[in-house]
């Protein structure tokens, strides 16, 4: 499988030092379900003692420590069990955790005296939550089960899995709602507008880093999956 990524970590690499240098770190190990309270033990031994695949989490660690471009070939595959894994954790942070609670936040710091403009800015941000949550319920439904079916050498009749384009209009929708409010939106807490928009910035950068992980390693693991699957079956 021809992936790519910038190879700056590697599993002797103290995980707390990971954390110092990119904080983005604390939301991959919340993926994989690993606590916090490792020590000074390295990437690799906490990998093993939560039953992570390393490959995997280090290939999305240097993609992310790589501005979410892909630079050189990883020399060891994924496991696309523990990506899907970590693919399906991350739609539930967003869904059931980080846009809830921003949601909050944003109604709690909107200019009482605009009405009108209130409603059709929560407007649009609840239509960018729905648009990601159908995209991703698209995903946790339908391509993973049927990765997951491919994986277990079932033959099915092939999903067309095209993601990038999916990701780009959805990343589009966040960050002309962004622009919105720092262009037009008339605040009147600043301290709670900006908390907002700071929470705005940090989610375009997750959304970004997850989209890169299924773009540049998710969706070639399928592609791979997919021809080794049709060469066996014309065998």
């Amino acid at each position: 499988m021809k992936q790519y990524t910038f190879v700056k970590y590697q599993p002797s690499d103290a995980i707390s030092s990971l954390i110092n240098e990119n904080s983005h770190t604390l939301l991959v190990l919340s993926r994989f379900n690993i606590a916090l309270g490792f020590g000074d033990r390295n990437i690799g031994e906490v990998c093993r003692a939560n039953s992570v695949d390393v490959n995997t989490f280090l290939a999305i660690i240097n993609l992310m420590g790589n501005d979410n471009k892909p630079v050189l070939p990883v020399k060891s595959p994924v496991s696309i069990e523990c990506l899907i894994n970590y693919l399906y954790h991350s739609h539930q942070f967003f869904l059931n955790f980080r846009l809830p609670e921003m949601r909050r936040k944003f109604v709690a710091a909107l200019n009482e005296s605009e009405e009108d403009l209130n409603r059709a800015v929560l407007v649009y941000f609840d239509n960018f939550v729905a648009a990601l949550k159908k995209h991703t319920q698209n995903e946790d439904k339908k391509i993973f089960p049927y990765v997951q079916d491919l994986l277990k050498g079932k033959q099915r009749e092939k999903l067309p899995v095209v993601l990038s384009k999916q990701h780009e209009q959805i990343q589009t929708r966040l960050t002309e709602f962004k622009n919105v409010l720092i262009k037009y939106y008339p605040a009147n807490k600043a301290n709670e507008i900006n908390s907002f928009l700071f929470d705005v910035f940090n989610c375009e950068k997750d959304l970004a880093s997850h989209n890169a992980v299924e773009e540049y390693l998710f969706q070639p693991a399928i592609d791979e999956l997919e021809n080794r699957n049709n060469s066996t079956t014309t065998i």
